[in-house]
């Protein structure tokens, strides 16, 4: 075995010599070392395609092998970044690498060998830097196959600093390959600009954190619906990457905004009220103070008319004498307790919003008087509609407050009205 590869070296130097001897002849006087470099280079490429075909073809028939996604999601995702095209480049270029020599042989390269070595190092440096940008391309699609968003949040921020370290460094070690240099000598006058590289950098720093940030709290994804008060934006995220995000406004515009913003920024996630189906009305009438009045006996008649508060009325009434008779000068509307039309009309309000079936029965149904305001006293309407779509969500909130409106009449109610002169 030995005899037979040491005949093979043998024949490859033989041929190798004639090479040069003919290429030597044949080249202008002072340039032969260009002709040299050229056909070398083009023999260690077909021999390099040869080898990475061969080494493709058998780890690609490997992978085919496990071809059930669902079993080996980690082969699949290894499958689709084509990390192991990057393997075959690799193992390829390294035996080109140690066989040059053998075809080569030194006496007959004094002036390429050096070149022909330096170029096969930098495309070792260039397929490694290949193969880190599709392991954290096969790390995002493994993580996108289970559907875990927060870890391609996570895993995206990682890997914009990484690729953007990762350019930086091999960079530097190509730049040490070409030249021939240390790597110490280049990494040791960084030292001198390392506040330039902190300015220059600050950018993808805090949004490296604030996507670390947001992975691990879990309170914001990719297509989560959230309001920015700040900058007056409410839609859908569709993008969330190292340095900015991007969210698609409900009037079809698109809103970028600076990642690292996420952490100083007041956010709104309005998705959970969608996934609960659920959506808030929070909205006042404001009445004028002047038509306040309590209620005689007439009105308590005539009010008991209304389904909704006709038992109330009468309850009250009844508690409500019982306790007056008791008093002196009861004749005066003013002692003791008396039924108002804003306290039955805020009654009425309440059982309405009860019996609304369009109303979520299990959230927070309540009418309620905020402070006096010199537009006159709210009442605000606060409860959850059963329905989070937008368009289903202002029509359930606009019938309720059609019917308010016009059934505060038939409680002498007036509502509010601040005209504005032009």
């Amino acid at each position: 075995m030995k005899d037979d590869l040491q005949e093979t070296k043998n024949y490859l130097q033989e041929v190798s010599e004639q090479l040069y001897n003919y290429i030597t002849q044949i080249s202008p006087t002072g340039l032969d070392w260009i002709f040299h470099i050229i056909v070398k280079l083009a023999l260690l490429c077909a021999l390099f395609l040869i080898v990475d075909f061969v080494f493709k073809f058998v780890i690609n028939s490997i992978l085919k092998l496990f071809h059930n996604e669902e079993k080996f999601p980690v082969l699949k995702s290894i499958h689709q970044s084509k990390i192991s095209n990057s393997v075959a480049h690799f193992a390829a270029l390294i035996i080109v690498g140690a066989i040059q020599g053998s075809i080569f042989p030194e006496r007959a390269l004094p002036k390429t060998t050096i070149f022909i070595i330096r170029s096969v190092n930098l495309g070792l440096v260039l397929i490694l830097a290949g193969m880190l940008y599709r392991s954290l391309t096969a790390f995002r699609n493994y993580f996108a196959i289970k559907q875990d968003f927060y870890k391609i949040m996570a895993l995206n921020a990682i890997s914009e600093t990484m690729k953007i370290l990762g350019i930086f460094v091999f960079t530097v070690v190509g730049i040490c390959v070409i030249f021939g240099i240390k790597g110490t000598t280049i990494v040791g006058s960084l030292g001198a600009i390392t506040a330039v590289l902190v300015l220059v950098f600050r950018d993808t720093i805090l949004g490296f954190v604030t996507g670390i940030h947001v992975a691990t709290s879990k309170n914001l994804k990719v297509g989560d619906w959230i309001s920015i008060p700040k900058y007056s934006i409410e839609g859908n995220i569709t993008e969330i990457s190292l340095l900015t995000t991007k969210i698609t406004n409900f009037d079809k515009t698109v809103s970028t905004i600076p990642t690292y913003d996420f952490l100083t920024t007041e956010i709104r996630n309005l998705q959970v009220m969608s996934e609960s189906n659920t959506r808030r009305i929070k909205k006042s009438i404001y009445f004028n103070i002047n038509s306040f009045k309590f209620l005689t006996e007439e009105d308590i008649e005539r009010l008991k008319e209304i389904n909704l508060i006709s038992d109330y009325l009468e309850e009250k009434k009844n508690e409500i004498r019982k306790e007056n008779e008791r008093l002196q000068h009861r004749d005066k509307i003013v002692n003791g307790r008396q039924l108002t039309n804003i306290g039955v009309f805020r009654y009425y309000a309440q059982k309405y919003i009860e019996n609304d079936p369009d109303i979520d029965k299990n959230g927070t149904r309540m009418v309620r008087q905020l402070d006096i305001t010199p537009q006159g006293l709210p009442l605000e309407v606060y409860c959850f509609t059963n329905d989070s779509q937008w368009i289903r969500f202002e029509q359930i909130q606009a019938d309720i407050f059609d019917h308010l409106l016009v059934a505060s009449k038939e409680f002498d109610l007036q509502v509010m009205q601040v005209s504005v002169k032009v």
